[in-house]
């Protein structure tokens, strides 16, 4: 099968061609035909299987026959490099026709965003937080909305977006068609679904777990040799791009250094950062000047970069809806990856969770070589200063030196 079965305009099949689309996805063969009929729709799908092309191939063919200059397609996204992914896709694919985009969220200032809505949008990214400041200024309009997306709607719900969703949907007056994309299907959302959605198609690709594509390993270690763990992994992995995940903000932050003091080209993501940093960082893996990126899950979802030949969790995930997420940034359409996860002896019961929503026993590894033996640090070794750890110069006077000082 191919895109032109789909019967798209010219213009946008001159888009999907620049891009060198050849052939639809699983989930773009059954979703497009209904969303082109105006059909609701449902789409379940695990991540990394096409589903933006889905949704905006058949917007862009609908939206060239309403008039211009008034916001016509509204699709909501749970962070902001998810909207700037999106908006990217949406101007590849119209860039033969004249349809204008904008992506919208905070942690940026407000009036570049409303001069472009001024100017005359038809399709609008956004995130759900910034679009109600929008709207409670009076800066943006949704009475001419025909079509509105919820993209990746369980993470919108899992990070609390709920009460601003249905603020939002009290502002889209007119009948409207609406569609709900999804890799999982939780109670609160099948609420939702029978509250906005009218007689919609459901469409599932496959189940909720990380694409087939991907092959996994567990390496068990003790929680203080990950770090060296993760360096030798690094050093023995022929890898175009590696994108490393860990808890917590700060632990990105101390990883990414630590990388980098060992030479590897490295950046880090994560939500303490400005926009202008997360967006130099994201577009520096993207192109290729850094090799490596280490993230919270803040870009489980939020980045498409094809390229991405492993993850590795640094730090397990919280669930296996997260995992399957993380794991979902590699092995993407038609290509293959790897996923590495470190786990200690605390992370048994996530790692039987995976094995089984995976259906198979994942295969544990050691480093050959790697010396799992090495003792933890002393009190006295964290306390001293770098440089006398360095040089391992114990003396009874520098340590009760060290220990007033930091008392």
């Amino acid at each position: 099968m191919s895109f032109e079965t789909f019967n798209l305009h010219p213009s946008i099949m001159a888009g999907v061609q620049a891009l060198g689309y050849v052939r639809p996805t699983p989930i773009q063969v059954k979703s497009i035909p209904p969303i082109m009929q105006g059909r609701d729709l449902i789409g379940l799908a695990q991540t990394g299987t096409g589903k933006t092309a889905a949704f905006v191939l058949p917007i862009l063919h609908r939206l060239l026959r309403s008039p211009r200059g008034q916001v016509r397609a509204l699709i909501i996204s749970p962070t902001r490099e998810l909207a700037e992914q999106t908006c990217d896709t949406i101007n590849l694919l119209a860039q033969q026709t004249d349809l204008r985009s904008i992506s919208v969220y905070g942690g940026v200032n407000m009036n570049q965003q409303i001069s472009k809505l001024r100017s005359g949008v038809e399709i609008v990214v956004a995130c759900p937080g910034r679009l109600l400041d929008h709207l409670w200024q009076g800066t943006i309009d949704l009475s001419y909305v025909e079509v509105m997306v919820i993209d990746e709607t369980d993470r919108m719900f899992d990070m609390g977006f709920l009460p601003d969703i249905r603020s939002i949907l009290k502002c889209v007056l007119q009948e409207r068609q609406t569609l709900l994309f999804s890799a999982t299907m939780p109670d609160d959302i099948r609420r939702l679904v029978r509250d906005i959605l009218h007689d919609p198609v459901t469409v599932q690709i496959g189940r909720a777990a990380p694409a087939i594509t991907v092959s996994h390993a567990l390496y068990p270690v003790k929680p203080h040799l990950k770090t060296a763990l993760l360096v030798e992994l690094l050093r023995r992995t022929e890898a175009e791009s590696v994108l490393v995940f860990t808890r917590t903000k700060h632990r990105a932050e101390r990883i990414a250094q630590q990388l980098k003091r060992k030479g590897y080209s490295v950046a880090s993501l994560q939500g303490n950062m400005s926009q202008n940093g997360r967006q130099a960082a994201l577009d520096g893996f993207r192109d290729g000047s850094f090799k490596i990126l280490v993230a919270t899950d803040i870009v489980a979802r939020g980045i498409d970069v094809l390229s991405i030949s492993h993850v590795i969790n640094y730090d397990m995930p919280e669930s296996t809806d997260a995992y399957t997420h993380r794991i979902g940034r590699t092995g993407r359409v038609d290509k293959t990856g790897d996923a590495f996860t470190l786990v200690t002896t605390e992370d048994t019961a996530m790692v039987h969770a995976i094995e089984q929503i995976l259906n198979t026993k994942l295969e544990r590894r050691t480093l050959q070589g790697f010396d799992y033996t090495m003792p933890a640090p002393s009190r006295e070794d964290i306390r001293l200063p770098r440089q006398l750890q360095r040089g391992r110069v114990y003396t009874k006077r520098a340590v009760a030196t060290n220990s007033r000082t930091l008392r």
